[in-house]
């Protein structure tokens, strides 16, 4: 399906280079990057942004499918790639394409182990995933023996990670859980060192925790949500810069007269003249019914100009009576100089959800890096 030019979305490689930065200038000089791509690069280009993150210096990449892995490598992406909710129906993918598995159940693990045996593949490497707290996927505590002996078989299976993830690393006010899942986390890493007989490459730090818990490094740190301009916290979202921009045109203006409505079931009623302004986005597009009638503000000619009425699947309408626009003029949903959290200024969502919503059927637009 060929996207629509009007509509798009531009992803600035500037901005994801200074959050590179930002990230790597927390860091040891060693430690070790993964670039969390998942989700078309959190709602942009996975394949421009592997490729470009790739050329940064990333040590690894991680998605969360094994079919978002294999279009890096079709893409001809070599970098190493961790899965981190591998399906059982694309295990022979794994080995095809040179993907690295999250081993977070003993379904998976066993299953993973029978088809390796039966295909006679050898030193096959996987992360093991550690549940600390999150209560998602990984093995708990008291899994541990059991998982050693489904490791046995040392011949086909090996052993090269081991990682956890962080429930609230952006919240100051869970320091103490944070510390004591880091604390377990290092007990696991030492169990399974100790059974392995060899150093594992230890990761545990999400954006959040790159940024607040230095102390939790350990070899690689998980970069997501951060490399593309948003964090946990508001002092994290200003160091910061968004790396994708949604813009859209004024397709249509007119004046409504006090009493009239605007758009589905006569949600907005106006308390006098009104100019309002059709945009060609809507939900179909990614943004949510959730943020009609005055739950989000665009950016018109750097002024706030409020969604009015329902979100259509293919428009809504913003209030512009405060300001000067024409027809075809450029409206910014969000991103650079007015970010996600900006748009959604009653915080009914979170960065994440809203960026990774954008549809394919808005253009993508890349902003190359300056020379």
């Amino acid at each position: 399906m060929k996207a629509r030019l009007e509509t798009r979305l531009e992803i600035d490689l500037n901005a994801l280079k200074h959050n590179f930065e930002v990230i790597q200038n927390q860091l040891k000089p060693q430690t070790k990057i993964m670039g969390v791509v998942k989700a078309f690069a959190y709602g942009s280009d996975s394949v421009v942004i592997s490729k470009t993150l790739q050329d940064f210096g990333v040590s690894y990449l991680a998605v969360a499918y094994i079919e978002e892995g294999v279009r890096l490598r079709k893409a001809n992406i070599s970098c190493p790639i961790l899965i981190f909710y591998p399906q059982l129906e694309e295990i022979s993918e794994l080995i095809q394409f040179n993907l690295t598995p999250s081993v977070y159940s003993f379904h998976f693990l066993k299953s993973l182990h029978q088809f390796l045996k039966f295909k006679n593949i050898k030193n096959f490497p996987i992360h093991l995933k550690i549940n600390t707290g999150m209560n998602r996927l990984g093995f708990d505590k008291n899994q541990f023996d059991e998982v050693k002996t489904c490791l046995s078989d040392r011949h086909t299976l090996k052993l090269t990670g081991i990682f956890s993830h962080l429930v609230a690393s952006g919240m100051p006010e869970e320091k103490d859980f944070t510390w004591q899942q880091i604390q377990d986390f290092k007990t696991a890493v030492k169990t399974f060192e100790t059974y392995a007989h060899q150093d594992l490459l230890t990761h545990l730090c999400n954006s959040s925790g790159i940024l607040n818990y230095a102390e939790a490094e350990m070899d690689m740190v998980r970069a997501g949500i951060a490399l593309y301009g948003y964090g946990n916290h508001p002092k994290e979202h200003k160091m910061l810069q968004p790396v994708s921009s949604l813009k859209t045109p004024i397709a249509q203006l007119r004046w409504i007269q006090k009493g009239e409505s605007v758009g589905y079931d006569r949600k907005y009623i106006a308390p006098e003249k009104r100019h309002i302004a059709t945009l060609p986005l809507g939900y179909a597009d990614g943004i949510s019914r959730l943020y009609g009638n005055g739950n989000a503000v665009v950016k018109i000619h750097e002024k706030l100009a409020p969604i009015v009425g329902n979100v259509c699947m293919d428009t809504m309408m913003v209030d512009v009576t405060n300001m000067s626009c024409r027809e075809g003029d450029e409206v910014l949903i969000f991103g650079k100089n007015h970010s996600a959290i900006d748009f959604d200024f009653k915080h009914l969502s979170i960065p994440y959800e809203l960026i990774t919503r954008v549809s394919q059927r808005v253009s993508r637009v890349v902003i190359p890096l300056n020379k």
